[in-house]
Formats: C-alpha cells, structure tokens, sequence
C-alpha cells in the first residue's frame, strides 16, 4: 500500500465471487443494471466461479436474470453492462485461479471484491487475493453470515484483518439497504416529539415481527447449517433494535452512528436457554437436505433486555419464522398506559384496546403509524383505538443491493457493519446456540408454536401484523 486513504477512492473494478450462484442471479444482476442505466457502474465487472462457463454464458445468465426481475427497459443500459463482464473459472483453492483474476483486472488498481459464496469459503478466497498480491487498495464486501457464532467470527476477523485494514472491509446485510429500514434511523432523529418518550419512562415494550409466508424453498442443507437465529435475529432483527435503542449520534457520518450501534449491542443482555422459543413447521424434516430427526429452528421468538439508562428492564420481544400465517416486517413500541384509569374502557381486553403505539411498518410497503384513542360518540366515557397513518411508499426507491454496492465501491461504510459490533452481537446469542430447548412443531399458515405466547404474556399478546397494505 502506498499510505494513501482507500475510503477516499472509487473502485475502480468489481469481482463478483460465486457469480454462477443463486443471490447473484436473483438479486445481483438487477441491481448492476440498475447502476448502469444511472451512470454509476462504468468499470469492469468480473465474475469468478468454479462452473466452467465461457463469457456467453454468463451474458445469458445475466440477462435472464435482469428479466426475470423486471422488464428490460434499457436495451443500451443492458448492453452495456454486458459489455463490461468478464469471467474468469477455477478452483479458489487454486493459485492460477486468482492469477488469471489478476489478469482479468489489468490496469485496475483499486478493485471490490464482493464475496457472493457460502461463507466456509471466505477464509479461503480472502487468503487467496492476500497471496496473489489484490489486496493493495481494494475493497472486500463480505455476505452475511458473518461467522457462525462468535469464536469463528472473531476467527474470520482475524483472517481478514490479516489482508485488508478494517476500513477495507465491508460486512453486507442487505436489510440495512432498505429504505424502511433507513427511515426507523430518521424517522427518530429528524423528530423532536419522540425523544422526551423514547425511554424506560414512556415504553413498556417493543415487539418486532420479521415474518414469512413461505418455507425453505428447497435449502434444506443450508438451512440445516443456519437456522432462523443465526439467519435472521442475530443480523437483520439485531440491525432493527439497534436502530430504535441507539443514542443520538454526535453527528451525521458512519463512525457516529456505528459506535451508538456498538454501544446497544455491548448492552445487551446475553440470552439464556428460558429467553428463548425454537419452532419447526410441519413438513420441515421431509425437505430435501434435511435431517430426519432435526432440531433446526424456522421459528425463533425471543425476550430481550438491553441493560442501558435509557432501556434499563423494557422487555424486547423478537420473533421470526418461515410458513407463517403473511410475509410482513413490523415494529411495535407500545407505550406505558395513563397513570390512572378515568373511562369505563381503561382495562385493554384485547391488542386493538392498547392505548397508544408507534408502529413501523417495513414491509410490504412503508409507513409509520401512531396510535391513540379517541372518544366515541355517547353518554358513556368509551372509545376507539385510531391511526395516523404515514405511508412511505415512493417511486424510484433503490434495491438494497443497488446501494450497498455503490456505497461500499465509493467507500462509505455507513450501511455496513463495523467488527466491534457484529463481535459484541454473537456475544449475545452465543449461549443459546448450543444450550436450548428442543424445538416445537407448528402448523404452516399459523403464528407458529404456541409456547412463543408465554414469552409475552406478561405484555398481553403477540401483535400480529396483517396481509393488507395499508391503514388498519
């Protein structure tokens, strides 16, 4: 290196690794035609993988995929992109692999490198750019998982470290590219009404549903490997609490607000085999890849608490899970009930009766609803529970790829996870990934194992976000 700033440079390549593989063709693709038709993606992409495929090959794949994602509705912003690929075929065990890479790039000096590849292959393929001599001012964009508890990912910091500085490496989660998900960070900070509320105070608890309406879609064997708490809560559901319980960032810029994130981790409190509910959909053992006797979860609800000032004894409650009864994302912070209870109606029976919420809805769609109760017309002192409902819906919004991927090839790491934090995060799920209860089985289409229900019992009941877009 010749001391220079990488984070202040624009790669001037991007090395897509596991090109032939299914994120790249579902998600990948689209997202690089996209750039292109904007004018941000001009250099070289370069696809490595062990399939024995020719260029051609890889335009079809490309294009296929483009389509299948969408109408192509820029011949000239597809051409071009296929006319910046290039694809180079080898063993990444292999040491000509990443000569012909080396090759391929030519005169590019500050190459990306984003490894779209099964994570027991990172070790590997970061050694192998470190040992061809590609790691002088490149960039490397990792996938998630990011180790699979938290002695490997300390273990994959250490590979990596050894070949990039910190500042070169950039932990992708693709839900921290999401506008919604972006808008929870705004949403709270460019508002002054919530802050005098958003604590111990003021909420008695935050629920946080990541829900889907369909199973594994024919991974078993990854999903023998992974499990819904290491593929979901400790990354996207953790991302999301971080996001609503961080302090105020001293100011606008990726160290500001990834250190306020560190802090919430760092705070959490490690989760015991009791803090935890596993679930199984029926059929999960019958998928193709899948033990016959297997104890991986599709279902994980949890109780968490953040030991901060600000949070100190709010119970947290996080639930995720495969064949549920919709795909949806929601966050529910429910605020303490009035001091004294004046009405006739001031005893909630059931959730629609909680008096007052603030609702993020991240998906499908956007919005942020706030919610109170208003008086019915009448003699008596009974009421209704209302909305003000604030869609987020708006053309033109970026694929999370899109802009992780332009962000990580301009150097900001503001979307990007910083290694103190993904660390301080498997600290706290790291008792529970051995020490647990065997997991419950649960009926597809519903809200999975009932015994997720104790967990939450002493807030009332789970709030189940609904199918329908839009205003309840």
């Amino acid at each position: 290196m010749d001391g220079s700033d990488p984070s202040k440079t624009l790669s001037d390549a991007l090395v897509v690794f596991g090109v032939t593989g299914d994120l790249v063709h579902k998600m990948i693709f689209p997202a690089l035609y996209e750039m292109v038709k904007k004018g941000v993606l001009d250099c070289p992409v370069i696809g490595v993988a062990s399939s024995r495929w020719t260029l051609d090959q890889l335009r079809e794949q490309a294009t296929d995929s483009i389509g299948q994602a969408g109408t192509i509705d820029d011949r000239d912003a597809l051409n071009r992109l296929l006319s910046l690929l290039h694809y180079v075929g080898g063993d990444y065990n292999d040491t000509e692999t990443f000569n012909s890479l080396k090759k391929a790039l030519g005169k590019a000096g500050r190459p990306a490198f984003y490894l779209a590849i099964p994570p027991s292959l990172f070790a590997t393929v970061i050694k192998g750019l470190g040992d061809a001599g590609l790691a002088a001012q490149a960039r490397v964009i990792v996938e998630k998982p990011f180790g699979r508890d938290l002695s490997s990912a300390l273990e994959l910091n250490a590979v990596a470290h050894s070949v990039f500085p910190e500042e070169s490496i950039f932990r992708i989660d693709h839900y921290l590219g999401k506008e919604a998900i972006m808008n929870i960070l705004y949403f709270r900070f460019a508002n002054s009404f919530l802050e005098p509320i958003w604590n111990r105070n003021y909420i008695d608890s935050v629920q946080i549903t990541l829900s889907e309406d369909f199973g594994i879609k024919g991974r078993g064997l990854f999903y023998e490997s992974a499990g819904c708490l290491r593929d979901v809560v400790q990354n996207h559901m953790f991302q999301i609490v971080a996001l609503l319980a961080m302090e105020p960032p001293a100011y606008q810029g990726y160290e500001a607000v990834q250190t306020e994130k560190a802090k919430v981790f760092h705070a959490m409190r490690p989760l015991s085999a009791d803090d935890v509910v596993r679930g199984q959909y029926d059929g999960y053992r019958n998928e193709p890849g899948v033990a016959k006797n297997s104890d991986v979860e599709t279902f994980c609800a949890l109780r968490l608490f953040i030991d901060s000032w600000r949070w100190k004894d709010v119970p947290w409650y996080l639930r995720s899970g495969k064949n549920l009864q919709v795909s949806a994302a929601e966050v529910l912070v429910e605020l303490k009930p009035p001091p004294q209870r004046l009405f006739d109606d001031a005893t909630p029976v059931a959730m629609e009766d909680r008096a007052n919420y603030v609702r993020f809805r991240l998906s499908p769609g956007s919005a942020v609803a706030l919610a109170a109760r208003v008086k019915t017309a009448g003699e008596e002192f009974v009421g209704d529970q209302r909305e003000l409902y604030l869609q987020n819906d708006q053309q033109g919004q970026e694929r999370p790829y899109e802009r992780l991927l332009g962000a990580a090839m301009a150097g900001n790491r503001s979307l990007f996870s910083r290694e103190d934090a993904v660390n301080a995060a498997w600290a706290v799920v790291d008792p529970v990934l051995k020490y647990h209860h065997p997991v419950h089985p649960y009926e597809v289409g519903s809200w999975g194992p009932k015994q997720a229900d104790a967990l939450v019992e002493p807030e009332g009941c789970w709030h189940n976000p609904k199918r329908e877009k839009g205003a309840h």
